[in-house]
């Protein structure tokens, strides 16, 4: 079976594209389909990737002229505050629908790991593209 083609962005003077991203950013987050993930926040770490239009022309010192990566993070911090989500795949979609709302992102990878559900991985969770 074939999914929606993922076409991707590499950052690129020739394209004007350049990457801003937040790596391993730590939340606690009400998040699982078990009870006792739906009580007690656990910690998720997210990784969000966006490849960002370039305005023509030099870029001005000022932070109204880039996609803010303070920004996303605090993003990502508001909707775990939103509430309970049983998938860790919703939360990656709401993660990647809020940074495109920004015209200037034509793609968005996000990755949402939980660290403390196997014993013996580091890690489980996932992984998506998604772009305009």
């Amino acid at each position: 079976m074939s999914g929606p083609k993922i076409t991707h962005h590499v950052a690129s003077a020739s394209s004007r594209l350049r990457h801003v991203f937040v790596r391993d950013l730590e939340v606690m987050a009400l998040i699982g389909i078990y009870d006792h993930e739906k009580e007690k926040p656990q910690r998720i770490i997210v990784n969000i990737d966006l490849s960002v239009h370039e305005a023509e022309g030099p870029i001005k010192d000022e932070i109204s002229h880039v996609v803010s990566y303070e920004i996303i993070a605090k993003k990502v911090e508001s909707i775990v505050a939103e509430g309970h989500v049983n998938l860790v795949e919703t939360l990656a979609e709401r993660f990647a629908e809020s940074c495109l709302r920004d015209k200037r992102v034509a793609a968005a990878r996000v990755r949402i790991e939980k660290p403390d559900i196997i014993p013996n991985a580091r890690s489980v969770g996932v992984e998506i593209e998604r772009g305009r």
